[in-house]
């Protein structure tokens, strides 16, 4: 293993930073190998400056750095990507020139970090000849096969720190506060963040709800003499017999941007409570800053096993962590089956016992 090259796709997550230093690292230290940076995604190869070198010097003081070095993008699909020709958008296929790309620069490897989007692309790829390593990514802990994806961590860290906030002006001026969280389909963040910041309400896409029960849960608080409530919204929660609620439609090549649920959930509790809500979208503040002790040891550890298995020839494969250890699974696993809350867990279950209500019944 002489050269490989490392990319960061779609949105950024804390801990990136931490992946790409113990990547270099890792390989220049235990291999002698010299590593390349590909900047934007997928885009960088099919630049005049998308590959850059990156050596000890480049990584030094970037493990506390949010965000990533290399820089991302979340639409830069080698299979349908969007082009201008002629003055008309067109979709075209450039994955054989991403392919004899690599083959060009001569790089026996290409270690992709991701979430589901990426690392759907990196599988694409992988049977057409480009050798892929997989790294987990994304704040949404969705993707199957990893009991954690790095990034998680450092967003649940926010958004509890959201909801503790939150409690006090609340509890001042007698309202109900509505916080619209990240996850897209997952309700792991809000789940988390909402049992570990003492909501009183949690909407998660796993779980269907109803006006009516949370606006039961709320009066029932009233009734007992405490004037405030917290819900904590998954951005892609949605009504029993609903859909999801989308601030932009998606296309054949991009995916709907999800967002405004929670104005509408603290429309309605305004409307049939009389009970004054504000609505908090965290959005992506849930994404940035210095990543957790948790995330940059993770990624470390990620980063330097997908060295490790780059250099095994494990190829097509992603590092995953797995009862405390770091193993690798391969991508078809990984993605057969998008990871969501499991209903009848006990973290589902503690939430219940607490009385926290998921707006699907009655819970007092």
């Amino acid at each position: 293993m002489k050269r490989i090259a490392i990319l960061t796709g779609g949105g950024d997550a804390p801990g990136l930073n931490a992946v790409i230093r113990s990547v270099v690292k890792s390989a220049v230290n235990q291999y002698n190998c010299e590593v390349m940076g590909v900047r934007d995604g997928f885009d960088g190869f099919l630049g005049d400056y998308g590959l850059f070198p990156l050596d000890q010097a480049a990584v030094r003081g970037i493990l506390p750095r949010g965000g990533t070095i290399l820089g991302s993008a979340n639409r830069g699909n080698p299979f349908a990507r969007k082009v201008i020709r002629a003055g008309k958008e067109v979709v075209e296929d450039v994955s054989q020139k991403i392919k004899d790309n690599i083959h060009d620069l001569k790089l026996d490897a290409l270690i992709v970090v991701g979430g589901d989007g990426t690392l759907r692309i990196a599988r694409e790829l992988y049977p057409i000849g480009v050798p892929v390593i997989g790294v987990p990514k994304t704040i949404d802990n969705d993707i199957g096969g990893t009991e954690r994806s790095f990034g998680f961590d450092t967003a649940l860290n926010i958004a509890t720190e959201a909801i503790d906030r939150l409690h006090s002006t609340a509890e001042a001026h007698h309202r109900v506060m509505v916080l619209e969280l990240m996850g897209r389909n997952a309700g792991f963040i809000t789940l988390s963040a909402g049992v570990a910041g003492g909501a009183d309400v949690i909407l998660i896409p796993e779980i269907p709800f109803t006006i009516e029960h949370i606006n039961d849960k709320i009066l029932h608080r009233t009734k007992r003499g405490t004037h405030f409530s917290i819900v904590a919204v998954a951005e892609g929660a949605m009504r029993k017999g609903g859909e999801i609620i989308v601030s932009r439609m998606g296309d054949d090549v991009y995916t709907p941007r999800l967002g405004g649920i929670a104005v509408r959930v603290a429309d309605e509790i305004t409307r049939l409570t009389k009970i004054e809500s504000r609505v908090i979208v965290l959005g992506h503040l849930q994404r940035g800053g210095t990543p957790t002790a948790f995330d940059r040891e993770l990624a470390t550890r990620y980063g330097a096993a997908a060295v490790r298995l780059a250099a095994a020839g494990g190829f097509g494969r992603m590092v995953a962590l797995q009862n405390g250890d770091i193993v690798d699974v391969s991508l078809e696993e990984a993605l057969a089956t998008p990871k969501r809350v499991d209903i009848n867990s006990d973290s589902v279950l503690t939430a219940r016992d607490l009385g926290i209500s998921f707006g699907d019944g009655p819970t007092f």
